[in-house]
């Protein structure tokens, strides 16, 4: 909007193409780059989707505190949507920021020292942790959920802006759906299923009905 106007501005004064393509370009950049596509959320229990767009370039079991995790990590370019989504539905058990660098998010050691925001979603009976993380161009990650709230499946919950990366950590006997190198788009593409029995209720009814 503010670039728009400043190209207003300019044209009204100079009457100058050179000095009003630059701005306008910008301001068309910025609209579509914080496109926020409609995407179809698949549905059945256990299905963990997709929090982000982007390319899956690390899937790897690892040890934590709370034991074994399968962990994915998507990184997103500048070039795609970058609108998070819940991968599953339930309460939010966690919701984290942490001050940290802006290594290129692609490095392995950016998932522990860059800026993030951790949050953990309770869908009873699992749980689903995934962390937004900013990168080289990332300079601020935009959360809209709280500890206590409870959201759908594939329900937008912040933005990470321009360059970034996106850790899942799910339970470790989830059935993995994708593999290095595969593109995947947020909210749409199931990423793994837990082989557990769920509540395929929503959890948004459940929460009402407590």
């Amino acid at each position: 909007m503010g670039l728009g106007i400043a190209a207003a501005i300019l044209w009204s004064l100079t009457h100058a193409v050179a000095l009003v393509a630059l701005p306008m370009l910008l301001a068309l950049f910025f609209l579509w780059f914080f496109r926020d596509p409609a995407r179809t959320i698949p549905t059945g229990p256990g299905l963990v989707v997709s929090p982000g767009d982007g390319v899956v370039t690390d899937a790897e079991w690892v040890e934590t505190k709370g034991g074994s995790r399968l962990r994915l990590s998507i990184f997103l370019s500048v070039f795609d949507v970058h609108v998070n989504r819940a991968p599953v539905g339930g309460r939010v058990a966690l919701c984290e920021y942490r001050k940290g660098q802006f290594k290129n998010a692609m490095n392995r050691e950016a998932s522990v020292l860059n800026e993030q925001t951790m949050i953990m979603i309770d869908a009873g009976g699992y749980e689903v942790s995934f962390k937004l993380i900013a990168g080289l161009l990332a300079r601020r990650i935009v959360c809209k959920v709280k500890v206590g709230d409870v959201v759908e499946r594939g329900q937008r919950v912040g933005l990470i802006k321009f360059g970034s990366r996106v850790d899942v950590l799910m339970p470790a006997d989830a059935d993995l759906k994708v593999a290095k190198g595969t593109r995947v788009k947020g909210g749409s593409t199931v990423l793994a299923v837990l082989p557990v029995a769920v509540d395929t209720e929503s959890p948004r009814s459940r929460a009402v009905g407590a």
